[in-house]
């Protein structure tokens, strides 16, 4: 240090140390940013993860539960930041409804039920999805309520029955309301009163958490808002984030559309078709094939809806006694027993004396029974008017028919008639070429008369 002071070393080396002594705190700043870039701390910089959106426009059934849970799926294997369910329904299958909000619960990602567009409603089963969300919102013009439990299976409830199933639907829905710090009071009474609200009065209420007039609006409401998850405490951070729609796909759509009542009714309906055609004409292969394609997937919507098996046997003995009404001559009558199974099993296939989702359209009904009643009375019509006809063909086929004397003759002679010469007998005297009506056959002699 001495040689320094007194300046014994050469200048250069001097200014050179007073040079990296000045710029050593810039240095050390530079490598404190670098080390805070890449350290532990860089992950606080790092961009949300995508926020996905899923829509359901339908009622809840198997199919929306499944594609739920695939949309799930999805969301963890992409470490979203958020799931928006966009919900529109009116209610669904109890099953189905447990089975969607075991999956809200259970995954890691959170859940946002987002009510809308406006005119949506979260109705019966959808109550409970939006209680069971770790966001529940809504838009303007929604409604969500009335979570009544209806029977729609085979068979209606007795009153202790009923009873037993609305209060087990009671505790389900406050417990869901309360694990979530919502309004446990309301939803109760949303089940045993079928108690309702508008997006605003759910606000008020502590229903729901907030009102959103868009998704953007939404997503911007939510940042930074803190959710518990597996009793972890998790930040939502959607600003800024990529919004990916989980389109619903070719296989729940059709799955989806083949959940409808009414299209489930058709396809019986096709299939009892299909396979009548079939027996009547053995050979036929394409009504039979169709029949058989139409009447397996009847068979998956009746599953998926929980059809009452009644109503579906009624259906079946109608065709059987159509089939049987080709078989056997009951002038009408198996076609009319028909007709009234054909009408009671449609009325009883699907039966919901709430939820007009659950059963099949009277217009439906209409048309197709008017079809069958039509189609079935014209073979039956057709039937007997065969029966009452006159035989074409053989001896009595020639009762009736006209012909000519080949010759004059009194008692017996040749006439022809319907082409062929025949021997005849006449107890009136006849002339050759007179006309002769024929009124019997004694073996191979036709027994004729003069022709009035």
């Amino acid at each position: 240090m001495t040689p320094i002071l007194d300046g014994s070393h050469p200048p250069e080396s001097a200014a050179v140390s007073s040079g990296q002594g000045r710029r050593r705190p810039w240095a050390i700043a530079l490598f404190l940013v670098l080390a805070l870039g890449s350290g532990p701390g860089a992950s606080l910089a790092a961009p949300p993860g995508p926020v996905m959106v899923a829509t359901i426009a339908s009622s809840i059934n198997p199919v929306t539960a499944d594609f739920l849970s695939s949309a799930i799926e999805r969301a963890e294997k992409e470490e979203a930041a958020l799931l928006v369910v966009e919900l529109d329904t009116p209610g669904g299958l109890d099953s189905a409804m447990r089975q969607m909000v075991q999956e809200i619960i259970r995954t890691p990602v959170p859940v946002a039920v987002y009510v809308s567009p406006p005119g949506s409603r979260a109705a019966s089963a959808g109550v409970l999805i939006t209680l069971a969300a770790d966001i529940a919102s809504m838009a303007p013009g929604t409604n969500i309520g009335a979570a009544h439990p209806v029977s729609i299976g085979g068979g209606g409830m007795d009153n202790t029955m009923a009873k037993k199933v609305e209060n087990d639907a009671a505790a389900y829905a406050r417990s869901l309301a309360e694990k979530k710090g919502r309004n446990g009071e309301w939803a109760e009474k949303a089940v045993r009163e079928s108690a309702s609200l508008t997006e605003t009065d759910a606000l008020k209420k502590n229903v729901i958490d907030l009102v959103a007039p868009s998704l953007a609006d939404l997503l911007s409401a939510v940042e930074g808002r803190v959710i518990e998850k597996d009793g972890k405490k998790v930040t939502l951070r959607t600003k800024g984030a990529t919004v990916t729609r989980i389109p619903m796909g070719f296989r729940h759509r059709v799955l989806s559309a083949l959940a409808d009542p009414n299209i489930a009714y058709i396809l019986m309906m096709i299939g009892i078709y299909g396979i009548f055609f079939e027996l009547s004409n053995p050979g036929a292969v394409f009504p039979g094939v169709v029949g058989g394609i139409a009447l397996i997937l009847g068979f998956y919507s009746l599953q998926t809806l929980s059809a009452n098996y009644a109503g579906f046997l009624l259906i079946a003995l109608a065709l059987i006694l159509f089939i049987l009404e080709i078989k056997i001559a009951s002038h009408g009558a198996l076609t009319i027993g028909g007709i009234i199974s054909l009408v009671l099993g449609s009325l009883l296939l699907f039966r919901s004396s709430v939820d007009p989702y659950l059963r099949i359209s009277w217009g439906v009904i209409l048309t197709m029974v008017g079809i069958s009643a039509v189609f079935f009375g014209t073979v039956v019509t057709l039937a007997v008017r065969s029966q009452l006809r006159q035989p074409a063909t053989g001896s009595e086929g020639l009762i009736g028919e006209t012909g000519a004397a080949m010759a004059d003759f009194t008692g017996k002679g040749k006439v022809f008639v319907v082409g062929e010469l025949w021997d005849a007998s006449c107890d009136t005297p006849l002339r050759k070429g007179q006309e002769v009506t024929v009124t019997g056959r004694e073996g191979m002699t036709l027994v004729v008369k003069p022709k009035s």
